[in-house]
């Protein structure tokens, strides 16, 4: 695809808004607007999934929302594999940092998929469900492991503490009923039950204005993210090279899953691989700040969004759309 692959607006107004940040311009978003692109997004994403998803197979949903399971549960006790080799990150930070790689970037895969529909790329829908499905798993894997140190600090202390255990119904509860969860499967569902006739009226607001409002979506992110690199120093060295290697070991998974196991078409392995590649920086920090404490936030954060998220989008998405497209031939 070659320098193609990332001269599309949607990761043109990215670059455009790191460089605004660069340079120090007063460029900023109005109160709120960012939030408001946001719920637009997830919106029109989950309207479109759902009305492909009503003429979908059964059988094939079943199996993505499966997968997906098992990428949530999976990648992130990878990372904590690797953060936690010869001890380089302790143990709290590690199964913080580890949750937000274990869950997903709706920011990441609306670019992926901005990608491939300005390449004219097709792609099945079925990784929007997949994407609702993965916030969860990471989140319960990364307070599982974090009660775990807990338990291991305790016991070297010899004493246990009321305060080490942790909340496990308030935050699945919060897990399960975040605002981008809800409203992306709430717009799935609509879209799926809605008549053809009613859908078609909002095909305007789902479809022709979408690509518009991502370009400023990314440039709002391309700003935020400029802001977090200014923190590089504070997660240091070996944190920096773990956003990076994270994501390609899970866009390699992902595209086995997604070429192998749901043999889906080259458009639609690299969304998974996306899925599997991208960090949250909007469901899961909340929930760690809440049942991770312990956990330092400039490092879970930093690395999402300024580490990771400029690799996927700028790296990752033309990376991973090669090596589907030569691994499925």
């Amino acid at each position: 695809m070659g320098l193609d692959a990332i001269l599309i607006p949607a990761i043109l107004f990215f670059a455009l808004g790191v460089f605004a940040k660069a340079i120090k311009s007063d460029l900023k978003f109005p109160d709120g607007m960012s939030k408001g692109l946001s719920l637009y997004l997830l919106i029109a994403i989950g309207l479109k999934g759902g009305a492909e998803l009503a003429n979908a197979e059964l059988g094939l949903a079943i199996k993505s929302i499966f997968w997906a399971v098992v990428l949530g549960f999976l990648t992130p006790v990878i990372g904590y594999m690797i953060l936690r080799f010869r001890d380089r990150i302790d143990r709290m930070n590690a199964a913080a940092i580890t949750a937000h790689y274990g869950s997903v970037s709706a920011g990441t895969f609306l670019t992926a998929v901005a990608f491939l529909e300005a390449s004219g790329i097709y792609h099945e829908t079925y990784p929007i469900i997949m994407m609702v499905v993965m916030e969860t798993p990471a989140i319960i894997i990364g307070l599982l492991l974090a009660a775990m140190a807990r338990r291991k600090l305790q016991q070297v202390e010899g004493a246990g503490s009321e305060d080490a255990n942790v909340p496990w119904g308030s935050l699945l509860h919060e897990a399960l009923t975040n605002g981008s969860v809800v409203l992306l499967l709430g717009a799935m569902v609509i879209g799926s039950v809605a008549s053809p006739e009613a859908m078609q009226k909002v095909y305007p607001f789902s479809h022709e204005i979408f690509m518009g409002v991502l370009c400023l979506f990314l440039l709002d992110l391309g700003m935020e993210a400029a802001k977090r690199m200014k923190s590089f120093k504070k997660v240091g060295v070996t944190l920096v090279a773990f956003g990076i290697i994270m994501p390609i070991i899970g866009g390699l998974i992902g595209i086995f899953v997604g070429a192998t196991l749901l043999e889906f078409s080259v458009g639609g392995t690299l969304l998974v691989a996306i899925l599997a590649a991208s960090a949250s920086y909007i469901a899961v920090p909340p929930a760690m700040r809440m049942g991770v404490p312990e956990a330092n936030p400039s490092y879970y954060l930093t690395l999402a969004l300024g580490v990771t998220f400029p690799f996927n989008v700028l790296v990752g998405i033309p990376l991973f759309y090669s090596i589907a497209n030569w691994y499925i031939g």
